[in-house]
């Protein structure tokens, strides 16, 4: 894929939530490119599948440039993270850095990269949610175990999922991947929030507050930390 279409997909993506209308506008200031450029790529990217386009109206990712979006984002905040925490380079210049290196790093790279960094959960420079892996695991628990072992034969997950912190209200949802070691994941599994357990986000508090959800008939108040490493298919 080439490298302007992975950043017209990963802007969409950072600028829109839960399938939102992207203007082109917000576009074009987020990439600094002219209107009419903005146009020209977001009709070649409707007419390959990856964006649903409506002139005056804005654009939205279809489930193709979802995926396509998230795997670009993914590697881009791990890069950040790497950059940061391991490189110690200031949080002020690691976006620029990881925009030169991310259409260039494997995928192989990207899940070693993962485990490195044990499984981060934010990026450093804006704290934004790190997308899920692509890779069919409940738990990061799972990863790890198959590792040893080569993960040439896995496969990849076949549906987009997204973090409960970047749902809106009233979504629901089926819990599928918990991210980060065993003690995050048994602390979930405490509150009841098990893979494959279906959920509906109640509200979502102001200022990275926490998130409401019901779940089997209970509401629970979800600190961010929790929230943004537990992943959902949309329902």
């Amino acid at each position: 894929m080439q490298k302007s279409t992975q950043d017209y997909l990963k802007t969409i993506y950072s600028l829109s939530k839960n399938g939102e209308m992207v203007s082109n506008t917000d576009i074009s200031q987020k990439l600094d490119v002219a209107p009419s450029s903005v146009t020209e790529m977001l009709k070649k990217l409707a007419e390959a599948g990856y964006i649903k386009y409506s002139p005056y109206h804005g654009s939205s990712l279809t489930e193709i440039g979802l995926k396509e979006a998230q795997k670009i984002t993914r590697k881009h905040r791990l890069l950040e993270s790497f950059l940061s925490k391991v490189l110690g380079i200031g949080n002020d210049k690691v976006h620029h850095e990881a925009c030169q290196m991310e259409h260039s790093l494997s995928d192989e790279a990207e899940e070693s990269l993962c485990r490195l960094l044990k499984h981060p959960d934010t990026c450093p420079d804006d704290n934004k949610t790190i997308p899920a892996c692509d890779l069919p695991f409940s738990n990061c628990e799972e990863c790890i175990q198959l590792h040893q072992k080569g993960l040439e034969q896995v496969g990849k997950r076949d549906k987009n999922l997204i973090s409960i912190r970047d749902l809106k209200s009233g979504t629901f949802g089926k819990i599928s991947f918990i991210r980060g070691e065993h003690k995050v994941l048994q602390r979930l599994l405490d509150m009841g929030l098990t893979p494959g357990t279906k959920i509906q986000v109640v509200k979502i508090a102001p200022m990275d507050g926490p998130v409401e959800v019901a779940v089997r008939g209970s509401k629970l108040a979800i600190g961010k930390d929790i929230a943004c490493n537990v992943f959902v298919e949309l329902e």
